[in-house]
């Protein structure tokens, strides 16, 4: 059997593959320069200076909750001993079936308020409010089901300041994260959302609710993550923020202002990539009505997660993720390759749509015409080296560069050991894991739309004061 213009496939793949691992090695570069800027500033500016000054913004820090009974306590400690001139912490339980609620009544001794939201966005009915009344600035209202983005356009009608911070409720924020980030805020008074560093906390040690020593996890899947993390956040995030082109901010941690946030509708109920759907409806909000704006991401406010620590657990969260993209590219399609929403429109979305969501497609389709020309007997062996260099040993060297920078420059692994298994982790994930990576992703395309604004399913780990 003989495969017409097997040529011209061999050129659109290894063009393909060059193409996107030669935007990786100058994004590498470019958070080369940026990380150096951002130690040189960070240096410069005190945080007894931030921390005195007047013109601080006020925050509500919004935790959407669901099951999250093992880790709440200790998430809701490190929220409410952020350094932050003024801040309010709403905790949004969306109808949990184990004891969140009840953890939370017990640890901050809750009584029943009436407080009338100051605006109100369609929402699942809202069973109650709490205020401790030893924290006088934590509030908890507990609500019907209805996801997560429901849960925080809850959030934002009972939230009373100019900025909001999203984040999770299985996520720690360092003490001066959100100082850092609302810096943002007093500096540019254009910037509309900002987005943090989030890092994986496995297998790390913990002291009063914060990240006391950085351990490497045991398992291989989860220091897989850390790898991708690294060169999302250092590399992808920070280049696309300084060409201003940024498209997503972390449902983990981000930093948002209120009123237009309202203005523009609130989270998108019935979506599971909440996120992304919000930054791209903001974009296209003020480009619509012709309002200057910024959206950036900061490399040095950091938020610690939990990450999957099994391979079941991963390929649920991306098949969600995968799905979300998709959703929130659909749902502004009307954007793509539009000269009037300029850079998002002629060159993020189109990045997006073809170097991330079309990713897996081509991926596959890549390894699957790579295994057929080895069947037939066609398989050229300079287009098979010239494959294994462009499409895995390129992404390994690329990998490798960015969680060097990564780890020599920002995140101090202790023990040796730590980092060199990370290094041999970041050259060995283009072999095997991304493969699979890519054949999880193609699958979730065939099933989009499903279970449509659920939470997603993680066991939760309990937060330990010597790790977890």
């Amino acid at each position: 059997m003989s495969i017409p213009y097997v040529g011209l496939f061999e050129v659109l793949i290894l063009g393909y593959f060059t193409i996107l691992n030669s935007f990786y090695a100058v994004a590498v570069y470019v958070a080369t320069r940026e990380l150096s800027r951002h130690i040189r500033r960070r240096q410069s500016v005190a945080l007894s200076e931030l921390l005195s000054r007047e013109f601080y913004k006020p925050v509500s820090i919004l935790v959407p909750a669901y099951g999250e009974e093992e880790t709440i306590r200790a998430s809701v400690d490190s929220f409410l001993a952020l350094h932050y001139p003024e801040f309010e912490v709403i905790v949004i339980n969306d109808g949990s079936q184990d004891s969140t609620l009840q953890v939370l009544k017990d640890a901050y001794d809750l009584e029943p308020v009436e407080r009338n939201p100051s605006r109100v966005l369609k929402t699942r009915p809202v069973l109650g409010a709490y205020r401790s009344r030893r924290v006088p600035n934590l509030l908890v209202v507990d609500k019907e089901n209805g996801g997560k983005a429901d849960a925080l356009n809850v959030g934002l009608t009972y939230a009373t300041f100019p900025l909001f911070c999203a984040v999770d409720a299985d996520s720690l924020l360092d003490a001066e994260a959100l100082l850092r980030l609302a810096r943002r805020f007093i500096e540019n008074d254009r910037l509309l959302a900002a987005g943090g560093s989030v890092r994986i906390m496995n297998g790390s040690h913990m002291r009063d609710g914060r990240v006391s020593e950085l351990r490497l996890p045991g398992t291989w899947v989860e220091r897989v993550q850390i790898v991708e993390y690294a060169r999302a956040f250092l590399a992808g995030r920070t280049t696309f923020s300084s060409l201003g082109l940024l498209l997503i901010i972390s449902g983990a941690f981000g930093l948002f202002r209120r009123a237009d946030v309202m203005e523009a509708g609130g989270f998108l109920d019935g979506t599971v990539g909440e996120d992304m759907e919000l930054v791209l409806r903001l974009h296209r909000h003020m480009r619509e009505q012709k309002r200057p704006y910024d959206v950036e991401f900061d490399m040095d406010p950091v938020c610690w997660t939990q990450c999957p620590d099994s391979f079941s657990l991963l390929r649920v969260q991306r098949d969600r993720w995968q799905r979300g993209l998709w959703e929130a590219l659909w749902a502004h399609r009307k954007m793509w390759f539009n000269p009037r929403y300029g850079r998002i429109g002629v060159v993020a979305l189109p990045y997006f749509l073809l170097f991330e969501a079309l990713a897996p497609i081509i991926e596959v389709f890549s390894y699957a015409f790579v295994i057929v020309l080895a069947l037939t007997g066609q398989l050229d062996l300079r287009f098979l080296a010239l494959f294994l260099l462009v499409a895995l040993l390129y992404g390994a060297v690329v990998s490798v560069t960015a969680l060097s920078i990564e780890l020599f420059m920002r995140v101090h692994f202790r023990r040796p050991v730590d980092r060199i298994a990370l290094l041999l982790t970041a050259l060995g994930e283009n072999f095997g894991f991304r493969q699979w990576h890519a054949w999880v992703r193609f699958l979730a395309i065939f099933r989009l739309g499903r279970r449509r604004g659920q939470w997603g399913s993680m066991t939760r780990r309990k937060i330990r004061a010597r790790g977890f």
